[in-house]
């Protein structure tokens, strides 16, 4: 073990108190705001942390314009540890070293990330078990009354790269981080080696249609206990006037197809990305084996809105394990060239966006 999730997210924005106001509608646990800096702690101890453009703080130079999370700063179990991946890191990229001994480097792909040692909080947590017409393990019990969401976890993030193989690679070769599935064409999912989430991490192909052609950062998912807590926190979301633009065409709330997560995305102030409630995800180790997917079949959704390309009625069972990363090849760049994409990733809209 040595990485054990996201320790901080660090967004860099043009309005300090309109991104507050959002996290604590939200439901994260305020730490402190000002004018000039928000800090909000969940349960596990994970940050996110709010300052304005130009901050001395933020990484140098600004890895993409406009708001959005400027750096990623994963949580390390042990300063041994932290000094080996520090090692490995320098030897692919520059590093710098803080005075209390995070370290920071910049990817190949144009993330910036930090490292420090973070003794990671167990969560409390708490789901009224589920009843169906077979089986009822809340016999003569009510089920568990929420009165507001309040995230726990920062589950994944997840980031837009122009040569997402190799930053999967990367994160791999010095990191630690282990392949758990390909959406082909689409982005790689890979954990972090002391967390049993699905997925700590997923990297969108810069290729297309809909992304950017440069890094930049696409969403942020909290773990709550159960999908009530998702709906209570959508609800509230919506009476307190954050709307869901960028899912309003896939119908809310759904559930992802290779992840099994029940989600719901919020627009960040600013056009920053998206913040997502998550729950009931898949849990792994290492005994999971990789998967490849036909992103259609990855991707397919429950919603009664979604875009045509992600409805299941035509859409073929396509899902092989990929032990051997035989899937990765045909999305190698090649010097500057783009890897392929099929005809039905080139169709894709803004509208498709977020079913990925």
């Amino acid at each position: 073990m040595s990485v054990l999730g996201v320790e901080s997210v660090v967004f860099g924005v043009a309005d300090v108190a309109e991104h507050a106001r959002f996290w604590t509608d939200f439901g994260l646990p305020v730490e402190s705001v000002s004018a000039g800096e928000a800090v909000f702690r969940l349960a596990s101890g994970s940050r996110v942390i709010i300052l304005p453009h130009g901050d001395s703080r933020l990484p140098s130079p600004d890895p993409f314009a406009g708001d959005g999370v400027k750096e990623t700063v994963w949580g390390v179990d042990t300063a041994a540890n932290l000094e080996r991946l520090a090692a490995s890191l320098a030897r692919d990229v520059p590093v710098t070293c803080d005075a209390d001994g995070t370290v920071h480097c910049m990817c190949p792909d144009g993330q910036p990330i930090a490292l420090r040692v973070w003794e990671k909080r167990p969560v409390v947590s708490e789901a009224s078990p589920v009843n169906t017409p077979a089986n009822f393990p809340r016999f003569n019990q009510h089920r568990i009354w929420r009165h507001k969401a309040i995230p726990k976890t920062i589950n994944h993030v997840v980031f837009f790269s122009p040569d997402y193989v190799a930053s999967f690679e990367f994160y791999e070769r010095h990191l630690g981080f282990r392949y758990t599935d390909h959406s082909k064409g689409t982005g790689i999912f890979a954990r972090a080696d002391g967390t049993f989430e699905h997925h700590s991490i997923f990297w969108v192909n810069c290729d297309l249609p809909i992304a950017p052609d440069h890094f930049k950062f696409m969403h942020i998912a909290f773990g709550m206990d159960d999908i009530d807590e998702v709906m209570l926190g959508a609800n509230i979301m919506e009476k307190k006037g954050w709307k869901n633009t960028s899912m309003n065409s896939s119908g809310g709330i759904s559930r992802h197809r290779i992840s099994s997560a029940i989600y719901y995305y919020c627009d960040i102030p600013g056009k920053s990305g998206e913040a997502e409630y998550h729950a009931d995800t898949d849990y792994l180790d290492d005994n999971w084996v990789p998967r490849a997917w036909d992103f259609r079949f990855g991707s397919l959704l429950w919603a009664n809105n979604a875009p045509p390309i992600f409805r299941g009625d035509n859409i073929p069972w396509d899902m092989t394990f990929d032990a051997d990363r035989a899937s990765f090849e045909p999305f190698r760049k090649v010097g500057k060239g783009k890897g392929p994409i099929s005809d039905d990733l080139a169709r894709l809209t803004e509208a498709d966006e977020h079913a990925l």
